[in-house]
């Protein structure tokens, strides 16, 4: 319905999946931060969510969204908290992530003081170990995540690869890591974390702006892009449109951004395949992935040093 309000042509080959997901409707998200609630009666803190657009807390006696782990490990803390009589307000929020092993790190976070450095996690993604923080970005429901990554992979038709919007690296890592890989993430704690992930792979780090990064974009690469709900910039796309590199790997937390990028996108590139993934059951939310395809009637153009500075510019 999305592509059709944006009068999208979708070639009458195109393969449009069925929404992939592992099966699992609950206990999938990896992070949860949690709100505290003091209750005055009984004088003590609750674990709890804030109600959607409003203030409003919802004590949470149980939950079926997390992981058993980390709910567990709110519970102890909580309990720790009374024991100790402290108060609710003190606190902005407690988070915590587990990785698939089921270890739990993260913690209390105290209003108006920095974010405490927590334990970094560990988790392997189709073969390869990565390390994270509970704090930063990393995707919260890693076995869907996996299927993604594995569709993703069956695309990868050039040497040269180059993932925008690069997190902690794990796309183009799991991937193309035996490609010429170039990644790009301006978040700095993200892009730390991706250069520990990058090391004695060969690879390149880049600490930027995707849409200040378009002089890493070639006419011989594959280039993936996993923006945020707002989608891409209109630069980025600009250069896309103006380099023609052979294929685009959209993946997208919000479809309607998506097909806005990808009308944009239509002069130069065919749409080949359409998946969507079920990164959130029992939400309206999903990831899309589009794999686009530089026209057959669409030279590349013949970018030299020259040229690519030019166009950088």
């Amino acid at each position: 319905e999305i592509f059709r309000q944006h009068k999208i042509n979708l070639p009458p080959a195109v393969e449009f999946a069925q929404v992939q997901t592992d099966g699992h409707d609950f206990h999938y998200r990896n992070k949860m931060e949690y709100a505290l609630y003091f209750d005055h009666a009984g004088q003590k803190i609750h674990l709890a969510f804030r109600a959607r657009g409003s203030h409003q807390k919802i004590v949470a006696k149980s939950s079926s969204l997390e992981r058993p782990e980390i709910f567990q490990r709110a519970q102890q803390i909580v309990d720790t908290l009374n024991a100790q009589h402290e108060e609710a307000r003190k606190y902005q929020s407690l988070l915590l992530r587990a990785n698939q092993n089921g270890e739990v790190s993260g913690g209390l976070i105290e209003n108006h003081q920095p974010r405490p450095k927590f334990k970094l996690l560990e988790d392997n993604i189709l073969g390869q170990t990565y390390s994270y923080s509970p704090n930063g970005f990393f995707q919260i429901n890693l076995p869907v995540y996996e299927l993604a990554l594995q569709e993703i992979k069956q695309h990868i038709a050039t040497e040269k690869v180059l993932d925008l919007y690069a997190g902690v690296g794990t796309i183009g890592l799991s991937v193309a890591r035996d490609c010429k890989l170039t990644l790009v993430e301006y978040d700095k704690p993200a892009f730390l974390e991706m250069e520990r992930n990058c090391q004695g792979t060969g690879t390149h780090p880049v600490l930027a702006k995707s849409e200040e990064a378009l002089k890493y974009i070639a006419p011989d690469q594959t280039v993936i892009v996993d923006p945020p709900r707002a989608g891409c910039q209109p630069e980025l796309l600009e250069k896309l449109l103006a380099v023609r590199p052979e294929a685009v790997i959209y993946l997208s937390c919000n479809p309607a951004t998506q097909a806005r990028d990808l009308k944009i996108l239509e002069p130069v590139y065919e749409i080949a395949k359409i998946v969507p993934f079920n990164f959130f059951p029992r939400t309206p939310h999903l990831e899309n992935l589009v794999i686009l395809n530089r026209r057959a009637n669409i030279n590349r153009p013949s970018v030299g040093p020259e040229s690519g500075e030019k166009n950088a510019a």
